[in-house]
């Protein structure tokens, strides 16, 4: 039953509120669809709580993470390509399961857009760097075994997040998704592309394994998240 409300909500409903409001709305109007991706996406994570005792200690969690990834991604604001943000977000979504990750995803882009300046983007990179936490909870069994794959992800998250922005690229230039203009889109950031992709992996190594103890040390000790699978 959960599943099924978190692929509806993220996989089907999101895009199809995003994608519709890149195409029938301009100017202004992508606050009001930032701010209904920003709602459906504590949706899944909060029917997952059912009023168990620990949630306010889990919705902390999930706020200093917010946090985290919000100040990293400000720490590297010169380096366009080269964030912690993706990293992170895949952590919370093996760690801390992929509703987890969504929200942590969903939220870091929005808050942190505060201060990078709020756009027809907002939703797309709420989008992205949410859907990357929720594949990353999905897949999390061979993940946190296996390192490797770990930063395979990483690789795959830096193209997927490029390609779905890059959605946004030509659809906000003249409201159509047309193949050539994709294509050449996606040619132009290729050197961005790979910065993400790269970023993503370094960032990986370096802050899996602590964070990833901290996390399970939490769920230990205080049987935080123990529904996120």
């Amino acid at each position: 039953m959960r599943k099924g409300i978190t692929i509806f909500l993220e996989l089907i409903l999101i895009p199809l509120i995003i994608i519709g409001g890149a195409l029938l709305f301009r100017e202004k109007y992508y606050v009001w669809i930032a701010f209904c991706v920003a709602v459906i996406s504590v949706v899944p994570l909060l029917y997952s709580f059912e009023r168990r005792d620990s949630t306010a200690k889990e919705l902390m969690v999930l706020a200093v993470l917010i946090a985290l990834s919000v100040v990293g991604r400000f720490v590297f604001f010169a380096l366009p390509g080269f964030k912690p943000v993706a990293a992170l977000v895949i952590i919370v979504g093996v760690w801390l399961g992929g509703e987890a990750g969504f929200v942590v995803g969903s939220l870091t882009a929005l808050v942190s857009n505060f201060y990078f300046g709020q756009g027809p983007w907002t939703p797309f990179q709420m989008f992205s760097w949410g859907v990357i936490g929720l594949a990353a909870g999905m897949l999390s069994g061979m993940l946190k075994k296996h390192r490797l794959l770990l930063y395979g992800f990483g690789i795959l998250a830096g193209v997927a997040f490029s390609l779905m922005m890059d959605i946004w690229t030509v659809l906000w230039a003249d409201g159509q998704l047309l193949p050539s203009k994709y294509k050449a889109a996606l040619l132009a950031a290729l050197p961005v592309t790979v910065e993400y992709a790269v970023s993503n992996v370094l960032f990986l190594m370096l802050l899996a394994e602590p964070i990833g103890r901290k996390l399970d040390r939490l769920k230990k000790r205080d049987g935080l998240f123990l529904s996120q699978k």
